[in-house]
């Protein structure tokens, strides 16, 4: 049966549409909808009743309700009186960002993912999730992508994905009082992220860093002397006797951490921390978790 184009198609064509979008999965999103299983991100935010454009549902007219609330159309079906109601829309838009720059495709060994990897599943999973959610989200590090909340924009972004693109610094300007996921091992000097995130405070955006590291970056296993390459155009250094370094060099990245985290309570921000050791379950469940808590102090505002 074709359906005549005033009414939408039902959830089941829907459905099949969304699985054709999504068929032939990357190998990204392969993984990324399998973790995504795993995780919920809580009840949708945007279903009840108030101010909006999209309707919601006919509810009976209740006494003492003037009469020009009444779909005078939907109540003549029938002996009863209805009322039209709308949904009530909260503006939630999640901008994603993951790190492409150089230090991000490090890793210390072959049985790990890189940080770039990692951050590209975690945002991915996260975009899967924002969809079965009903939310909008875009990526800061790709403008021309737009704004969207359906099958077809998480394939765009898993194509994109594909490719590792992304920029080193997240320059696009968000959407004024949305949330923000900012990926990154974060190990370019603090002043430079003290001066992204200033630019955005006026914004009111909800943000959260996720500080990636691969695990030999928190530990400085190394014995002996050693030859480091830098990765960002770095000149290569020739240590000896590493182990005598490892206390000074975990001191600097603690303190660089506690840097990181008083910039994010400066702006009203959270910080996570996740190394490419840890199962990528539960830091995704802990983001999920964060932006739903955004959105329902969003709703009781």
């Amino acid at each position: 049966m074709t359906l005549p184009p005033e009414h939408p198609a039902p959830p089941s064509h829907r459905r099949a549409e969304a699985e054709a979008l999504a068929a032939p999965l990357s190998p990204l999103l392969a993984a990324a909808m399998d973790l995504s299983q795993s995780v919920g991100l809580g009840t949708h935010g945007r279903r009840r009743a108030g101010p909006g454009a999209d309707f919601w549902q006919y509810r009976a007219l209740e006494n003492g309700e003037a009469a020009g609330a009444i779909d005078w159309r939907r109540s003549a079906r029938g002996p009863s009186l209805y009322v039209r109601e709308r949904e009530w829309t909260v503006s939630q838009t999640v901008w994603l960002w993951r790190d492409g720059s150089e230090s991000m495709r490090w890793r210390s060994r072959l049985d790990l993912p890189t940080k770039l990897e990692r951050a590209s599943l975690l945002l991915l999973s996260l975009a899967v999730l924002l969809n079965r959610g009903g939310e909008r989200f875009g990526w800061l590090g790709q403008p021309s992508l737009p704004v969207g909340g359906d099958m077809a924009h998480v394939t765009r972004l898993t194509a994109a994905l594909d490719l590792q693109l992304g920029e080193n610094a997240p320059e696009h300007a968000p959407t004024h009082g949305g949330a923000m996921v900012l990926m990154s091992d974060f190990l370019h000097p603090i002043e430079q992220w003290r001066e992204r995130l200033e630019r955005w405070r006026n914004l009111r955006l909800r943000g959260h860093l996720l500080h990636l590291l691969d695990p030999a970056e928190e530990t400085f296993p190394y014995q002996g002397r050693v030859q480091f390459h830098g990765v960002e155009g770095e000149p290569t250094i020739t240590l000896s006797r590493c182990e005598s370094l490892r206390t000074a060099y975990q001191q600097k990245l603690q303190a660089h951490r506690d840097a990181l985290a008083s910039l994010a309570r400066h702006q009203g921000w959270s910080v996570s921390t996740h190394t490419t050791a840890d199962p990528p379950r539960t830091i995704l469940a802990h983001l999920a978790q964060t932006i739903a808590q955004d959105r329902r102090d969003k709703m009781s505002r």
